[in-house]
């Protein structure tokens, strides 16, 4: 078994946790003001959700990251995506890319794995050439564009 964490870009974490600490402030402080205690709550309750979404945000950055055991490849992250499994088997191609599609990838530098007939998935790896190079091992038909 060896697992690989994700590459985290802060050109994506920055921005995005920035953003969303920044509006849980405003949600925060803004209520403060109200003198109207039904307002204030309603405010402090946004406060509370989006302070959820936040740690939910961070947690899918920090908590990403692949393993192969077995013969299969498990995705990951956080708790949306928890334990993808492909047969590594089935992988057909392994390309890199920069798409920025939501995927279990928290960066932009990313591969996308081509598996079964028309699936794919979008990761990134922080040691990608270790990665792919465990991958091949495992399976030497995968082909690497």
């Amino acid at each position: 078994m060896k697992k690989y964490k994700a590459k985290i870009d802060p050109i994506l974490f920055i921005p995005i946790v920035g953003i969303m600490l920044g509006t849980t402030l405003l949600t925060i402080l803004l209520p403060l003001n109200e003198p109207d205690l039904t307002a204030k709550l309603t405010g402090l309750g946004f406060a509370l959700l989006m302070l959820l979404l936040t740690a939910f945000c961070i947690h899918f950055f920090l908590a990403t990251y692949y393993v192969v055991d077995r013969g299969v490849l498990i995705i990951h992250a956080g708790v949306l995506y928890k334990q993808k499994k492909i047969f590594l088997a089935s992988i057909r191609k392994i390309e890199k890319t920069r798409n920025p599609i939501s995927a279990p990838a928290p960066s932009l530098d990313r591969l996308e794995i081509f598996y079964n007939k028309f699936d794919s998935v979008v990761i990134s790896p922080k040691d990608k050439p270790g990665f792919i190079s465990d991958l091949i091992q495992l399976n030497p038909e995968i082909e690497v564009v």
